[in-house]
């Protein structure tokens, strides 16, 4: 069977981004057994990353088209997107750098639109940068689901077999209980139930956070746990998911940690975020469900104090490559079960 090709988006280049893809993509050449990694970035910052780990600057190669990749060990093979970065200086936020950023996902979902890649891989971009360079995109995720046209998706962190859903991600609190509805609700539940199914565990028993302290301890803390999420809950148990709660985050998250649950969904992105960053650390990955492509990204930001130490650890790209290579070849049945949802 043919290796999927993936796209490496190379981030924030005032980031680590540039450090730990060179790291991952030098240092780890059995990875080249599992995919084809092809960075869409630039050429200057890329360099720049090499040099920062102690690597041959020349040991990047630019290619015409990613027809032309040849997955050369110990080779970064690289598509310029966009004008050259060279004068962004590192560890300072930096709109060309946020703009670029932006380009890099842009062109990845380009090439994944034509069917010249089957994956997406993202090294962190800065959020204040893409804004600053006149990107107003919460995060990657949502930019993604706006340049495949979807409406239902979600941010979901793995380690193992372990998967966290989040109902809302990059808005403030406030926002967030807002934008927890019924409809919302039921629309990740069954998107997580499409993603059992596509890894053949249809039965797979599913999680659901509460969002108040208690689950709202019968009304005692808030309504909406009654009023919003055990109707959801209900309605999809009539549908035939397996569905359970809302049931308290300090019970259901130590419990999933401990292997009682496959799949969590949080309410609130520090929900389900603060937990699993304190437990798995650079173990995890941040995969979006509901898009036509696999897209896996690392689990950290852009670590602006550190960029071009060369002290960056690149075990979650890492990570994120295996993952994306993993799930590719069998992404195309998620993504048609989930449309049936």
């Amino acid at each position: 069977m043919s290796i999927p090709t993936l796209a490496v988006t190379l981030g924030d280049v005032a980031g680590i981004g540039p450090e730990i893809t060179a790291k991952s993509l030098l240092g780890h050449d059995d990875v080249r057994q599992e995919c084809r990694p092809v960075v869409i970035g630039d050429e200057a910052a890329m360099r720049q990353g090499v040099s920062n780990v102690g690597g041959d600057p020349d040991k990047v190669r630019v290619l015409s088209s990613i027809e032309d990749a040849t997955n050369e060990p110990g080779i970064i093979e690289l598509l310029q997107t966009g004008p050259s970065l060279a004068d962004v200086k590192l560890g300072e936020l930096s709109p060309a750098a946020g703009d670029g950023s932006y380009r890099f996902v842009v062109e990845a979902c380009r090439l994944a639109r034509e069917g010249k890649v089957q994956g997406i891989v993202t090294a962190p971009l800065n959020k204040a940068a893409m804004h600053a360079g006149g990107h107003k995109w919460p995060g990657h995720t949502e930019l993604l689901a706006h340049e495949f046209g979807v409406e239902n998706f979600s941010l979901v962190l793995s380690a193992g077999d372990l998967y966290f859903f989040h109902l809302t991600t990059h808005v403030s609190l406030r926002q967030a209980i807002e934008d927890v509805t019924p409809e919302r609700t039921g629309n990740v539940i069954e998107l997580v139930s499409a993603f059992t199914k596509a890894l053949g565990n249809p039965d797979e028993p599913i999680g659901l956070a509460g969002l108040n302290p208690h689950a709202g301890e019968n009304r005692l803390f808030g309504d909406e746990d009654a009023d919003v999420l055990a109707p959801a809950v209900a309605a999809a148990r009539e549908k035939g998911i397996n569905v359970h709660g809302p049931i308290p985050a300090d019970a259901l998250i130590p419990a999933a940690v401990k292997g009682k649950w496959n799949m969590v969904i949080a309410c609130y992105h520090d929900q389900g975020h603060a937990p699993f960053k304190a437990v798995y650390g650079d173990d995890g990955v941040n995969i979006t469900v509901g898009l036509p492509v696999v897209r896996v990204s690392v689990d950290h930001g852009t670590a602006f104090d550190i960029a071009g130490q060369g002290i960056a650890r690149e075990a979650s790209l890492v990570l994120s490559l295996r993952r994306a290579a993993a799930l590719a070849p069998g992404w195309d049945v998620v993504w048609r079960t989930a449309q049936k949802n």
